[in-house]
């Protein structure tokens, strides 16, 4: 299972080439996580999570292999699955489809690995049970 985001390519995104920028790809990798959060939890899970809760997820790891531009006015379609549970991190899985294509072109696949903190000490934590319940059904097969 995945958990699909659409958004648009905005004309801040696109670099003079007029495809999207690289690393507005990781942007659309954050904002597929956030709005996870959103859609499971409501509009102020993650905020929440990280102000009352004191829990944060940096990045500690990022990849991506770019297959294929998206250009300005393109809508892209961001998927996300969790391609590792672990002890206390979790590894995000993102591919990015150009919307509206009968053969969904893929654009980007990548990878961004976060650790799971305390944010009150900034020190590595076990991932919480309730942040568990929330992904595991978007865990991918082995």
């Amino acid at each position: 299972m995945s958990f699909t985001f659409a958004t648009p390519v905005r004309f801040s995104d696109v670099d003079h080439a007029g495809i999207v920028y690289f690393p507005r790809f990781f942007h659309m990798f954050h904002l597929a996580f956030e709005e996870l959060w959103r859609a499971r939890l409501g509009a102020r899970a993650y905020v929440e999570l990280l102000d009352k809760d004191r829990l944060g997820f940096p990045a500690v790891h990022a990849s991506c292999d770019f297959k294929a531009p998206l250009k300005f006015g393109d809508i892209a379609e961001i998927e996300l699955r969790v391609a590792r549970l672990g002890g206390k991190s979790v590894t995000f899985h993102y591919q990015v489809y150009r919307a509206g294509e009968a053969d969904r072109t893929l654009c980007a696949d990548g990878q961004v690995v976060c650790a799971v903190v305390d944010l009150a000490r900034f020190v590595a934590v076990d991932v919480p049970e309730r942040v568990v319940a929330l992904l595991e059904d978007l865990v991918t097969p082995a």
